[in-house]
Formats: C-alpha cells, sequence, structure tokens
C-alpha cells in the first residue's frame, strides 16, 4: 500500500514538473509574441510617419498643380489676346512680325506640354503612393488583430495553466497530507504484524515439535500394529469409499435437469427446423403437386424426412444421463457412464448433418438458378450457404469436444485430468459461437424471406411454410443462447476439482474401480443401516460417575455452589452498575448528539446566509457597534461633564469654545483620543473574526462543492445504470412479445394447416361416398339387364 502511495506521489510530481516546465515555456513564447508585437507597433508608427510625409508631399503636388493650372489659363487668355491682336494687324494691312508671333506662339505651346506631361507624372506618382498606401496599411491592420488574437489566447492558456498548477499544487499537498497519516498508520500496523509474527513463530516452533513427536508416535504404531495399508497403492485406494458431498450432488442433479430442458427445446427446435425445411423443398422452387422437382430435391426431401430418427435420440440420451445423477452416487466423468450413449448418439446426428449438407447447399444453388430469383436473393442465398457450412462446423467441434469428455468413463488414459478445464473451456467458447451463427442464419433468412414476399408469385403455402421456419431458427437462437448463457454459469461447478482429486496419492481412476467405489458405497450405506437401532432409555455412565461423585461431596458440592452463587451475585450487581453507567453515557451522547445536530443547522443557516449575498451577523454588529459608539459618545460627554449632550465631534467643540466651561482642551481630545483608538481595536477585532468566519465558510463551502461534485458523478453513474437496466429490460421485453408472436403465429399457421387438411379429408370423403354411389347405381343397372 505504502509503495503504490510513493509511486503514486511520484508520478503526481514529474506531472507536476512536467506542467512547469511547460509553464516556462509557454511564458517565454508569450514575451517573444509580446516583443514582436511591440516591435510591429513601432514598425506600424513608422509607417504611419511615412503615409504622413506622403500625405504632405501629395498636398504640395496639389498646390503647385493648381498654380501651374492658373498659369496656363493665363497663358491661354494671352494666347487668345494675342490672337486678337494678330487678326486686327491683318486686317489693317500693317505689316506686323509674323515669324516672331509664330516662335513666340511655339515656345508657350512647348511649355505648355511640359507642364501637362508633369501634372500627368505627379498625378500618377501620387495614385501609386496611395494605392501603396492603402496596402501598406491594410496588411499592418490584418497583422495586428492576429497579433492581438495570439497574444488573447496565449493569455488565456496563461491564465489557465496558472490555475491548473495551482489546482494541482493544492492536490499534491492533499495527497501529501494523506500519504503521510497512511505512512504512520501503515508503520504502526507494520509493528503490529512484526510482533503478531514472532508470536506466530514461536506457536508454530511449538506446533511443529508437537506434529513430530505426534509423527513419531503414528509412525511407530503403524509400523507395529497397522497390518494392511491400501494407500501404498493407487489401485487399492481408489477402491475407498471417499465422503459424500451432498451439496455437490445436489448441484449435479439440478444443472443436469436445466441441461434436460435445454436439450428438450433444442430437439424440438431442430425437428421443427428440418421438417418444414422439407415442406418448403416440396414448394419451391417447383410445387411438387402440380410438378416434379429435381432429383436432387428428392433425395434431399427423402434424408430430412429421416430427421426424427437422428433428433430424438438425443434427448433420450440426455434423459439417461440425468437419471443416473441421483443424490446418493457419486458424479465424476469417470462415473458417468450415461455419457457416452450420449456422445454416440450425437454424433450419428452430426453425420447426418454432414449428410445432407451438400444437398442443401446444391438445393439453395438450384433455388439462384430459378428465373425468379432476383440478385438479392442470389446474395442471401449465398450467405446462407455458408452459415451453414459453420454450422455443420461448430456441430462437429461440439461432437469433439463431448467425445473427449466421454473418454474418462471409458477409457481414461486418453484424457488425463489437467485437460478437463480446457475441454469444458473450449465447449463454452463453441455454444456461443453456435449462438452467434444461429442469429446469423435467423437475420439472413428473414431478409431472404421478406424478399420473397415482396414477389408477386408467392403462394400462401410458401409463405405459411417459411413463417413456421422462421420461427423455428428463431427458437434455435433462443435455445442456443441459453444453452450458452448456462454452460457458462455453471463452468466454475464444471471445472471445478472432482472428489477423487482432492485425495491425496489419487492418480488415473479406472472406470471398473469406479464402478466398485459405488458398490463398496452402498455395501456400507446398508451396514450402517442395519446397525441403527434404538437404544434402551438409560442413564449414561459419565453422568452416573458425575453423580455417584456429588452423592459422596455434597458437603463440599454445598459450600462451592453458595460460592458460586455469591460470586454471580456480585457479577449480578456490577453488571447492573455498568449498564447504569453505560446508559447515562448514552444519554450524554445523545444530548451531544443534538447539541451537534443544532450546531451543523446553525452553520448551514450561516452558509445559506453568506451564499445569497445576505450577512446579518454583521449588519446586527455593524448596527450594534454604531449603537455602541453613540452610547460611548454619550459616557464621554458625561464623562467631561458637559450640560449640552450631543454626537457630533464639532457641535461639541463650538459649544466648549463658546461656553468655556471645559479649562483643559489637552485632557479632553486625550480622552476622545483613547475612546476612538479604543472603538479601532474593538472594531478591528470583530473583523479579524468576522474574516476568521468568512474563511471557515469559504473552506466548508469548497467541501460541500466537492461533496456536491462527487454526488453528481454517483449520480450521473446510477442513471447510466438505470439507462442500461431500462435497455436490458426493454429488449428482453422485445424478446418475449417476440417469441410470443412467433408461438402465436405458429399456432395459428398450424390451426390453418389442420383446416385445410380437414377439408381436404372431407372433400375426399364426399369423392368417395359419390365414386361409391355410382359404382351402386351401375351396379343395379347391370343386374336390371
Amino acid at each position: 500500500m505504502a509503495a503504490d502511495l510513493q509511486a503514486k506521489y511520484q508520478k503526481l510530481a514529474q506531472e507536476y514538473s512536467k506542467l512547469r516546465a511547460q509553464n516556462q515555456v509557454l511564458k517565454k513564447a508569450v514575451v517573444d509574441e509580446q516583443g514582436h508585437g511591440t516591435s510591429l507597433k513601432e514598425e506600424l508608427k513608422m509607417k504611419d510617419q511615412s503615409v504622413r510625409k506622403l500625405q504632405q508631399e501629395m498636398d504640395s503636388l496639389t498646390f503647385r498643380n493648381q498654380q501651374l493650372a492658373k498659369r496656363v489659363a493665363l497663358l491661354q487668355e494671352e494666347l487668345v489676346t494675342t490672337e486678337a491682336k494678330v487678326k486686327k494687324s491683318k486686317q489693317k494691312g500693317a505689316d506686323s512680325p509674323a515669324p516672331l508671333n509664330q516662335q513666340r506662339q511655339n515656345v508657350f505651346d512647348e511649355d505648355l506640354q511640359n507642364k501637362i506631361e508633369e501634372n500627368e507624372r505627379l498625378h500618377k506618382q501620387v495614385q501609386e503612393a496611395q494605392e501603396r498606401h492603402k496596402q501598406i496599411e491594410t496588411e499592418l491592420r490584418e497583422r495586428l488583430v492576429v497579433l492581438e488574437r495570439d497574444a488573447v489566447q496565449h493569455h488565456d492558456v496563461v491564465d489557465g495553466l496558472k490555475q491548473k498548477y495551482m489546482d494541482a499544487n493544492e492536490k499534491l499537498q492533499n495527497d501529501k497530507a494523506n500519504l503521510e497519516v497512511k505512512s504512520h498508520s501503515l508503520e504502526r500496523e507494520a509493528k503490529d504484524c512484526r510482533l503478531r509474527a514472532e508470536e506466530c513463530q514461536q506457536q508454530l516452533k511449538n506446533v511443529h515439535a508437537d506434529l513430530s513427536k505426534r509423527l513419531d508416535q503414528s509412525t511407530n504404531i503403524i509400523q507395529e500394529k497397522l497390518p494392511f495399508n491400501d494407500t501404498r497403492l493407487a489401485e487399492y485406494y481408489t477402491l475407498d469409499v471417499p465422503s459424500h458431498d451432498r451439496r455437490h450432488q445436489l448441484k449435479a442433479r439440478d444443472v443436469s435437469g436445466q441441461a434436460v430442458a435445454f436439450c428438450q427445446d433444442l430437439v424440438g427446435a431442430l425437428l421443427n427446423f428440418h421438417t418444414y425445411t422439407e415442406q418448403r423443398i416440396q414448394i419451391y422452387p417447383i410445387d411438387s403437386a402440380t410438378d416434379v422437382i429435381s432429383p436432387l430435391n428428392q433425395k434431399f426431401s427423402q434424408y430430412l424426412h429421416e430427421n426424427a430418427s437422428y433428433v430424438r435420440p438425443l434427448e433420450e440420451g440426455m434423459l439417461h444421463l440425468f437419471e443416473s445423477v441421483t443424490e446418493e452416487s457419486v458424479t465424476t466423468l469417470e462415473t458417468a457412464v450415461k455419457l457416452k450413449p450420449f456422445s454416440e448418439v450425437f454424433t450419428s446426428y452430426v453425420c447426418f448433418l454432414k449428410k445432407i449438407l451438400p444437398y442443401q447447399l446444391k438445393s439453395l444453388e438450384e433455388e439462384c438458378e430459378h428465373s425468379l430469383c432476383t440478385v438479392n436473393l442470389q446474395a442471401r442465398n449465398v450467405e446462407l450457404q455458408s452459415d451453414m457450412q459453420k454450422f455443420t462446423a461448430i456441430f462437429e467441434k461440439l461432437q469433439v469436444y463431448i467425445s473427449l469428455l466421454a473418454l474418462p468413463s471409458t477409457n481414461p488414459e486418453m484424457l488425463l485430468q489437467t485437460n478437463y478445464n480446457v475441454v469444458f473451456t473450449q465447449l463454452a467458447a463453441c455454444l456461443h459461437s453456435l449462438h452467434d451463427v444461429m442469429k446469423d442464419i435467423s437475420k439472413h433468412y428473414s431478409q431472404k424471406v421478406s424478399l420473397e414476399q415482396e414477389q408477386p408469385t408467392i403462394t400462401q403455402k410458401l409463405k405459411t411454410t417459411n413463417d413456421c421456419i422462421l420461427s423455428s431458427i428463431v427458437a434455435l437462437s433462443n435455445v442456443t443462447g441459453k444453452i450458452c448463457t448456462f454452460f457458462s454459469n455453471n463452468l466454475d461447478f464444471f471445472t471445478a476439482p472432482s472428489v477423487y482429486s482432492s485425495k491425496k496419492g489419487m492418480g488415473v481412476i479406472d472406470p471398473l474401480s469406479a464402478e466398485c467405489m459405488l458398490e463398496n458405497k452402498k455395501k456400507a450405506a446398508a451396514y450402517i443401516k442395519s446397525l441403527k437401532k434404538s437404544c434402551p432409555e438409560s442413564v449414561p455412565y459419565d453422568e452416573a460417575l458425575a453423580n455417584r461423585k456429588t452423592i459422596l461431596s455434597s458437603t463440599e458440592s454445598r459450600e462451592g455452589l453458595s460460592q458460586q452463587v455469591q460470586q454471580s451475585q456480585e457479577k449480578i450487581t456490577k453488571l447492573e452498575q455498568e449498564k447504569e453507567h453505560w446508559m447515562l453515557e448514552a444519554q450524554l451522547a445523545k444530548i451531544k448528539l443534538e447539541k451537534e445536530n443544532q450546531r451543523i443547522n446553525d452553520l448551514e443557516n450561516q452558509y445559506r446566509f453568506t451564499h445569497t449575498g445576505q450577512m446579518p451577523s454583521i449588519d446586527s454588529g455593524q448596527a450594534n457597534g454604531s449603537n455602541s459608539t453613540s452610547e460611548d459618545l454619550d459616557c464621554v460627554e458625561k464623562d467631561s461633564k458637559e450640560p449640552v449632550r450631543s454626537t457630533s465631534l464639532v457641535g461639541m467643540l463650538s459649544t466648549y469654545m463658546n461656553d468655556n466651561e471645559i479649562p483643559d482642551e489637552e485632557s479632553r481630545e486625550h480622552l476622545i483620543k483613547s475612546h476612538y483608538m479604543m472603538r479601532v481595536a474593538e472594531l478591528t477585532s470583530q473583523l479579524q473574526i468576522a474574516d476568521s468566519k468568512s474563511v471557515h465558510f469559504h473552506a466548508e463551502c469548497r467541501a460541500l462543492a466537492k461533496r456536491l461534485a462527487l454526488a453528481e458523478r454517483s449520480r450521473e453513474t446510477f442513471s447510466e445504470e438505470l439507462k442500461v437496466a431500462n435497455h436490458n429490460i426493454v429488449r428482453l421485453q422485445d424478446e418475449l412479445t417476440t417469441t410470443k408472436r412467433s408461438y402465436e403465429d405458429q399456432l395459428s399457421m398450424m390451426s390453418d394447416h389442420l383446416c385445410s387438411m380437414n377439408e381436404t379429408l372431407s372433400k375426399q370423403r364426399e369423392e368417395i361416398d359419390s365414386l361409391r354411389m355410382g359404382t351402386k347405381g351401375n351396379a343395379k343397372k347391370n343386374r336390371s339387364r
């Protein structure tokens, strides 16, 4: 126990160290991310500054552009005026300097073109700078959002880890305290165990010496006086009658009775299955009433018609085995002689299954080749083929294991006693696989029947036959499930050591020796019964000797009896005193219990008040404190011999200054100061008491919360168990309804079948009567002729 606790503590310490290391890594990552965030913020500031510079440049460029536009407008006006002057000069006919005007116009045009190109270039640069600024700003904003989100996540992780570390630390401290307490208790137990071990060793030495002495005496007696020792040879030892275990025999009788009931149900289900399978072959895929069925199905039907001769002996063999198990006999595998005939009968039935298996597979193939067989039906038939092969293989395994269990009663050297458990375990596993195969057959055959009923050409006779086969398969599935459950529940009884295996020196038991042992047991029982006679009534020898001694020493016996009476009276008085003492103790304990219950109720009420946010005790304390402060102030005022009583300190000072009744102001201030210091000390003590109560209540709240969590967990577990139980109940109810419905359907089908058979018989009788009447009429005509 201490080693487990130490290992648990070490494991918790390792986990705490791992979490601490992870916390350091996360802290470092958070610090790095914070530094990265600050660098990004600085980079964002730099970008903002560059954006502002570009904005200023853009503003200057727009201003310059406006100036250039104004200049262009002026130049255009000048151009217009010059053109007007040129026209006027041409009209007047004056000889103006045309080359000079043309040159000036060219200069203006070139200057205007340069300014336009420069303006266009500046516009492109401003637009590119704006787009670049917007793109950088959006990227930086997205990056800032991502970094802020990561920082928030890291902060949450750090807070969660801190809380987790605090909880783990608290849990480790609690575990440490518990482990220390347990270690102390274990040390005390170890000391007690050492003392007990020393005492046991001493007792063992004494017992060993005593037993060795008795062994020497017994060996001497055996060597000197015992003429024949039948325990030397196993052949003679097996003839000894063992001690009768009535409980074992009753259990064996009960188990064999249950096995007989299950075997009867299994036999009935197998008979129904083979019989209805034969009826189906006669109907589908070709109806024998209208056409001739295939030779394969004819042979298969002939073999199935013989199923009762193979199935019925199973029930008879199990009944014989049950009758051989009685309360007086000794039931083991060596004495169970009737198990061999049951094994032979089961082997014959397995041979019957192996014989009809290829015909069954070919019959299913013939159904697949039929024109009305769909793809889904073919798939179901293929699944049924594999299921029937598994069914036969599992019965072969069962036959092998049952034959092995029958060997000890005929040839015990072929199967050792150490292998009994293995055989029984494999038999239980084989029964479970048989139940699984029967469930698969039931599932696949129900799907096949549902597909066949969807066909328009299906007859009522085929429907009833399919329903009968399905009900028999369901019955087989239920019976195999019950058998595997029964065998698994009684597997410990089957694998338990027998009466012989517990006897010293017992080897392989010969069946002949077992039979002789049973005969010896019957003879011994008859001999003991013959010796059991009623003895005449007389005084026993010991009692007669005791009476003689009492008669000889009557005086001594009287004195002894009187002393015994006095001692018994003293004991009675002591016991009565102890009784009164313990009754008083019980009353005191009852009073203490009531007080503890009252205290617990008060604590629960205080916890409720604290939980709802109301603090009546503190509020009342504050109210009392305010009242006490007013009363203390009144007392101070009385002590200071003031004629005017007021709770206001400013008012009192004003009256003193106006009235001049108290000559010493320092003593007055000292009294007020001491009074308020006392009040502060009282209030601090009350506050400390309230803090201690709140801490106590907080601890109790945490304990109650833990208890509530444990109660919630237990409630969840109980609710899950209740759900599972309800699910099992619903499943069992469904199984019960299905079995009831199947039996009812089977009974209805059988009644319909009987009605149809009665109708056919009545028709045949009417035809026979009509034919008889016709033959009589013809005979009369012939006679008249």
